[in-house]
């Protein structure tokens, strides 16, 4: 093999895992592929014989660019139209948690991630999600490994200790979203209270594009009267919905012909559904 096969094969056999790290630190999946894109030219221009451990060096570069990117974001989402969620990706195979896109993948746990700082968001995904060494993401945020432990400590306490982790099969996400939509189809309100625990919430990420609250909406009674209001002031005649994997996971995509206008994901124990978190904004189900 030539010289430039060599480099082109070693990027292409990472490429999915540089996308994954990327885009569960920006939540944008067309910033993580710009992210990947740019690791791939630098990746390009450096002398690989001095090289010693391509998987590292690739990661500390998409790392670093995620985290220069993430920062220049900061004030872009300080300013965003109501709640901002991740654009989520929509894939046509079942869910597989196997798959680098499918662990720690969910808009829930992605959504969690907004309220660490770049440098803590890279700590904890590179160590908990990855499976990186201090040793590396020492050098990767050029800090002492001491440091890197307590800083993944932190992040770890303040995303898992407001994670409500349930063991639920997606055959039982599945379940309750085909009773959302028939509740939902039949205009049936206490069915749809029976579905939301009481204590539920709504978050809706429009930005500023497409009808969505401001804040989130909390409380079954509230939800009921969202979802059933928005069923006959929204509905078209050609929009369909339909159990779809949305970032790894059984969630609800729905589409007007073949346009996607709307995906839905939840949080549930494996009874009620806890947390919905739907995203409308356009520009993100382009």
């Amino acid at each position: 093999m030539n010289q430039i096969g060599i480099p082109e094969t070693t990027f292409e056999a990472l490429r999915r895992r540089l996308f994954g790290l990327a885009y569960r630190m920006l939540g944008s999946r067309a910033d993580a592929e710009d992210i990947v894109q740019d690791a791939y030219v630098r990746w390009h221009q450096v002398e690989h014989e001095g090289i010693e451990n391509p998987e590292a060096w690739l990661v500390t570069t998409t790392t670093r660019l995620a985290i220069d990117r993430l920062r220049r974001l900061k004030a872009e989402r300080e300013a965003y139209v109501g709640p901002w969620l991740p654009q989520p990706i929509v894939t046509d195979e079942p869910p597989d948690r196997h798959l680098h896109l499918a662990a720690d993948l969910s808009i829930a746990f992605l959504t969690l991630l907004e309220r660490l700082a770049p440098d803590e968001r890279a700590a904890f995904l590179l160590h908990d999600v990855f499976d990186v060494g201090y040793g590396q993401i020492a050098s990767v945020l050029e800090r002492s490994e001491a440091a890197c432990r307590q800083v993944v400590h932190r992040a770890r306490e303040r995303v898992r200790g407001d994670r409500k982790r349930f063991d639920v099969t997606e055959a039982a996400k599945a379940t309750l979203l085909q009773k959302f939509v028939a509740a939902m189809e039949a205009r049936d309100e206490p069915a749809l209270l029976a579905l939301f625990a009481p204590d539920a919430t709504w978050t809706a990420d429009g930005g500023g594009k497409a009808g969505a609250a401001a804040v989130p909406i909390v409380g079954a009674d509230n939800i009921a009267r969202l979802v059933l209001g928005l069923r006959e002031k929204f509905w078209a005649v050609d929009r369909m919905i339909e159990v779809a994997t949305v970032n790894g996971e059984t969630g609800l995509c729905i589409r007007d012909g073949h346009r996607l206008t709307a995906t839905m994901s939840i949080a549930t124990d494996g009874e009620r559904i806890l947390a919905v978190y739907a995203v409308v904004n356009p520009d993100k189900l382009a």
